[in-house]
């Protein structure tokens, strides 16, 4: 059986655990998740052509070969977008989406959207990050209005529209509040619905990796991955994949940050404890010291041996 990655973990049960990480994906796999199934045939776009193995019962199905090819592509670019220090930012607004997304992204360490998209979240990121700040703001204002040693105090309704207006903005800013910087790669799971994110994405220059099933157009995306969109299972087993690609390239950073650290040490630093003092040659100090007085002792039983004149 064909499969990507080298972090699959064999003989685990799938039955027995609800989510296996790191995640496989292979022709099995893809299969079982459905991600095979397109949309109906009178729905298809023409650009996914090449993509599209046959029909059967109305229905386009997809070539999974290709998928899967595309995958490792999609793979290898998150694993170098997270190698150099970068994030990753998951979109998926839809009901069947919403609360896998949040989970794979909060997995690796991203940031997500899982409500409405708002206009401007990458483009005009630093309104955005006002936004942001005004909420931790009312958060702060919340917490010292209920401690009692405090000089802040809220009546019944203010504290109330505060909290609604907390409320509202978390719910739209909740996944990337803490984004200081614009991601660096972003996984889109239905790119008709979330038109706006990919046109802001592409605007910016960043890549976009999207789950594409038969009714979309893949030459919008950089990393089209031709699959079913709707599908719980296959929206689970690509963004835990995403997710995992994203944890392993963290841990290449990781790496190589504590190996530029090493380099970075002077060169005749002394270590702790390895036994070698200033003069570097692993011998102490203490003992050159103590050849000396061996040298003067040999002089003196020298003069001693001459014959008096």
């Amino acid at each position: 059986m064909e499969e990507v990655g080298s972090h699959h973990q064999e003989g685990v049960d799938a039955s027995s655990q609800q989510n296996i990480y790191p995640v496989e994906i292979s022709i099995q796999s893809l299969l079982k998740a459905g991600a095979h199934f397109g949309h109906q045939t009178d729905k298809w776009n023409p650009k996914m052509a090449k993509y599209i193995y046959g029909a059967k019962s109305g229905i386009h199905i997809i070539n999974l070969d290709l998928t899967l090819k595309a995958w490792r592509e999609a793979r290898k670019a998150v694993v170098n977008a997270t190698a150099r220090g970068g994030s990753v930012l998951f979109v998926g607004t839809k009901r069947q989406a919403r609360r896998i997304v949040e989970e794979e992204s909060k997995r690796c360490g991203g940031y997500y959207v899982t409500s409405r998209w708002l206009g401007g979240t990458l483009t005009n990121f630093s309104t955005i990050k006002k936004s942001v700040d005004r909420m931790k703001k009312l958060n702060e204002l919340l917490e010292k209005s209920q401690d009692e040693n405090s000089d802040i105090k809220l009546n019944k309704k203010e504290r109330l529209r505060i909290t609604r207006e907390i409320t509202k903005l978390e719910n739209s800013l909740g996944g990337i509040k803490d984004m200081r910087s614009l991601p660096s790669i972003v996984l889109v799971t239905d790119i008709r619905r979330e038109e706006i994110a990919v046109r802001e994405a592409r605007k910016l220059h960043i890549p976009v990796i999207a789950l594409v099933d038969t009714n979309c157009d893949p030459t919008i995306v950089d990393y089209p991955i031709p699959a079913n969109d709707d599908g719980v299972k296959t929206l689970r087993l690509f963004c835990a994949a995403v997710a995992d690609a994203a944890l392993e390239g963290a841990e290449i950073y990781k790496a190589s940050f504590v190996k530029q650290r090493e380099q970075d040490k002077p060169a005749d630093a002394p270590s702790v404890g390895d036994g070698t003092g200033e003069n570097g040659n692993g011998s102490p100090e203490v003992a050159e010291a103590s050849d000396k007085p061996e040298e003067a002792g040999k002089g003196e039983s020298a003069e001693k041996a001459l014959p008096a004149q």
